[in-house]
């Protein structure tokens, strides 16, 4: 089984005029720490992050970095604002797009300040763009969502954020787990374009759900939808972005005017005398299902394909490895190379497959995935949170950095529960393996229908902290959007402790 990758240009919907706002804040570029999914992230403007554009996905061929340096105040050129609030007006687009000068000082600081970097972008956005717009639009989300790629990850593939968000959308494990994303010791499709823009496509029809504005949606992207729960309540209930945006986390207020400008740069970069990087440019790739276990070695020495066309082309195989033995899995080679796997398919998987998948060496790949690189001969330590214990306190305890501690436990920002249990890997380790509480709490279970005793609709007593959101993490296959649908809820809903949610089961 075999398709073609098409590269399809749609029609982008009718647009809702712009509207000017003045609100008085600094504003958040590309090259500072922002937020995704609540996490920081990279510097998605520095030097270091454009150099890693270099080997991108389909990248065939080696790009000069041009030693770019940011142009001075002074050498930027002073636009009325009348022009760009003209041009925001007359933009194609679903999303409501305002103007202040939070958004003035990001569309600058693409179009002149940053230019060339710009340029990058748009080189690579001539790529990636047809297809994150054919994905967009197959799940009825606004086709300008697909300006979050660029700030997210300046449409690298293979980012890593120092939070470990990962792939050119940026998601955290936990997220991504929610949308079926594949992630195991040798697959991870966060770094996969066309996996994970359907998973985000998924994420932001969800978020929309539950906001029923795509602004707040955005922000609830990049900081989470209990932050914008949370500043909807201290804005006493206020449903615009603008409203709520001084009770937002600092980095959130950035992105929303991040996000508009990189659409306005999208659309006008002629304007602004912007031209394109042209990249060498891949070939078609053919696609095969891969249902035995496959080392990209196997291919190249038998097919011919270099083995770096195969890796820019499957980026999400971590270890050059394909686990098709597990279930199918996708693999995609340039077109000029099917004739070739296809006339020699059975001699590729024969080739030394004792020696590429040696039971003792897959075992070892899947230990070294597994185990923390910051082990280095430590032990391995459970840790039951007691009251007053923080992230800090613990990586004082057991002489660790609290970077680790959230990595290994998949931890956003500082919070931890009493009765949590926390992995640890140290040198120094205490007496006791497991230190517990007095009076731990249990760790709410993942429910099946097998546990429902009331037919398949569950009551889930709401606890202190709990949201929508983080009640619809705890069961199999419900969203948000299921809950408001069973409970008669809708975006301005509120939740208290002591509240109880109906869930379905299925």
């Amino acid at each position: 089984m075999k398709t073609y990758i098409i590269a399809i240009l749609l029609t982008l919907p009718t647009c809702i005029q712009a509207q000017e706002t003045l609100i008085n804040d600094t504003v958040i570029v590309a090259g500072e720490t922002v937020m995704v999914n609540g996490d920081e992230v990279q510097d998605i403007g520095t030097d270091n992050n454009i150099d890693s554009l270099l080997s991108l996905w389909y990248l065939q061929r080696a790009v000069l970095d041009t030693g770019f340096i940011p142009l001075p105040d002074s050498f930027v050129v002073d636009i009325p604002d009348s022009v760009y609030i003209n041009r925001l007006k007359a933009m194609p687009c679903v999303i409501k797009t305002p103007y202040n000068h939070l958004i003035r000082n990001h569309i600058t600081h693409y179009t002149q300040r940053i230019s060339t970097k710009t340029e990058m972008i748009l080189g690579l956005a001539e790529f990636y763009m047809p297809q994150i717009e054919e994905i967009l639009d197959l799940y009825g989300v606004p086709i300008e969502l697909r300006a979050m790629a660029v700030i997210e990850s300046a449409l690298n593939p293979r980012a890593v954020s120092r939070a470990k968000a990962k792939g050119m959308w940026q998601f955290m494990y936990n997220t991504a787990k929610l949308y079926d994303v594949t992630m195991n010791d040798f697959v991870d499709e966060r770094f996969d374009p066309i996996a994970s823009t359907h998973a985000a496509a998924r994420h932001m029809k969800d978020l929309y759900s539950i906001f029923n504005d795509w602004n707040l949606a955005i922000a609830a992207y990049n900081c989470g939808a209990g932050n914008v729960h949370k500043a909807i309540r201290r804005s006493g209930g206020k449903l615009d972005y603008w409203d709520i945006y001084p009770y937002l986390p600092r980095e959130t207020r950035g992105y929303l005017p991040a996000f508009v400008a990189a659409n306005y740069v999208l659309h006008y970069y002629k304007e602004h005398n912007l031209i394109p990087k042209k990249f060498y440019t891949p070939a078609p790739a053919d696609t095969f299902m891969v249902s035995k276990w496959l080392h990209f070695e196997q291919v190249a020495k038998v097919a011919g394909i270099p083995i770096d066309e195969l890796r820019n082309y499957n980026p999400q195989y971590l270890h050059d490895i394909i686990p098709g033995s597990e279930r199918p899995y996708v693999l995609r080679i340039p077109y000029q190379y099917t004739a070739a796997f296809t006339d020699k398919e059975t001699e590729i998987y024969a080739y030394k497959d004792t020696v590429y998948f040696n039971p003792n060496i897959i075992k070892k790949i899947a230990e070294a995935q597994s185990t923390p690189a910051s082990l280095a001969g430590g032990n391995k330590v459970i840790h039951q949170v007691r009251q007053g214990e923080t992230l800090g306190g613990l990586a004082v305890k057991y002489h660790v950095k609290t970077a680790d501690i959230r990595d290994w436990n998949n931890i956003r920002g500082n919070m931890i529960r009493l009765g949590q249990k926390i992995v640890i890997y140290t040198k120094k380790a205490p007496e006791k393996a497991i230190a517990s509480a007095k009076k731990p709490v249990q760790n709410t279970p993942k429910y099946t229908p097998q546990s429902n005793k009331n037919g398949n609709v569950k009551i889930h007593v709401v606890k202190e902290g709990e949201t929508l959101w983080s009640i619809s993490q705890i069961y199999d296959n419900i969203t948000c959007s299921d809950l408001m649908k069973l409970n008669g809820m809708n975006a301005n809903s509120k939740i208290y402790p002591g509240d109880k949610i109906k869930v379905k089961l299925l």
